[in-house]
């Protein structure tokens, strides 16, 4: 299954919350002798370059990480192959009908062991339900659940898996001289630990929220308070720095949000993912996304949002 096959319909109106993901499943064996039962997850479409066969690969003695199986050649690339079972902690079986699901995002090309493929889903964000600590499989991973009725569907977080692979960036962080207020919005709890200790290290002051629905609420609590006490709402925010996928409100509705609103409208927007490409960062814009950046370059978030604060208040 190539991009071109499962490409049907990224094209989605901007703000709309909406996002399309490739329903995926991992056989695990919970009883032995008994068959095994799948375990459904998702991925953004948007990141997957390809489906293909299972290599077969055995992972090598020296491999960094016990998920990884090695690489294989595609195309002009190399790329490494991660047993996606081995991470989950689920004891999958290992078939001639398991397949490899290719991504793209975050300046690197990737491959996916996983039992199959199912189908595509377009899903709201609104339908995305918070993961909870019923979650049997490795939490750091999953950003939230669909309710298909009969099963659940795992939205998987794949930058948290690949961050167990990449090193520090030992990227020097930009200290600001004034201590701004930054609303931080992002489901994962790897990168908002990442953005905290890089804001706080550069001097600004953090407010965390783990979605766009929760984070629209904040800034409007904190406009509210600025009315009541006679303020302007930059002494109780500077900044807003928003992932663009997340559950209940993503990143493009909520800066929508933000921009049509008479008194937020002011706040400078960061947005980010892993995807930021040419059609992405048009649909940001036309959201009034002040600056995009991709995850690889996060470290660049305190520079940007200085400039960004400064340069708005000359």
């Amino acid at each position: 299954m190539s991009k071109s096959a499962i490409d049907t319909g990224i094209l989605l109106e901007t703000g709309t919350n909406e996002l399309e993901i490739l329903e995926f499943y991992i056989n695990e064996i919970r009883e032995e002798g008994k068959e095994p039962v799948p375990n459904f997850f998702g991925i953004n479409v948007a990141k997957v370059m390809q489906v293909i066969e299972t290599p077969n690969l055995e992972p090598p003695e020296s491999a960094p990480h016990p998920s990884f199986m090695g690489t294989i050649p595609l195309r002009d690339l190399i790329l490494p192959v991660l047993d996606l079972s081995v991470w989950l902690e689920l004891d999958m079986p290992k078939t001639e009908r398991d397949i490899v699901i290719v991504t793209e995002f975050s300046k690197s090309v990737t491959g996916f062991l996983v039992s199959g493929v199912t189908e595509i889903h377009r899903v709201g964000w609104g339908e995305v339900i918070p993961p909870s600590s019923i979650i049997s499989t490795n939490t750091d991973a999953i950003v939230g659940l669909i309710d298909k009725g009969d099963y659940f569907v795992q939205l998987l977080d794949l930058e948290t898996i690949l961050s167990q692979f990449e090193p520090d960036s030992g990227v020097e962080i930009t200290v600001s001289t004034n201590e701004y207020k930054v609303l931080v919005a992002d489901d994962s709890a790897t990168i908002r630990a990442m953005i905290k200790a890089n804001l706080t290290e550069a001097n600004f002051r953090p407010m965390i929220t783990t979605n766009g629905d929760e984070a629209l609420r904040t800034v409007m609590d904190l406009k509210a308070k600025a009315e009541a006490e006679g303020r302007d709402i930059t002494e109780y925010v500077d900044l807003v720095i928003s992932d663009i996928e997340m559950p209940l409100m993503d990143g493009f509705s909520l800066t929508k949000n933000i921009k049509q609103d008479p008194v937020l409208r002011k706040l400078p927007v960061i947005l980010y993912s892993s995807i930021i490409t040419n059609e992405l960062r048009h649909k940001g814009e036309s959201v009034g996304a002040d600056m995009q950046i991709s995850k690889p370059d996060l470290h660049t978030i305190p520079q940007v949002a200085l400039e960004l604060i400064e340069g708005g208040a000359d």
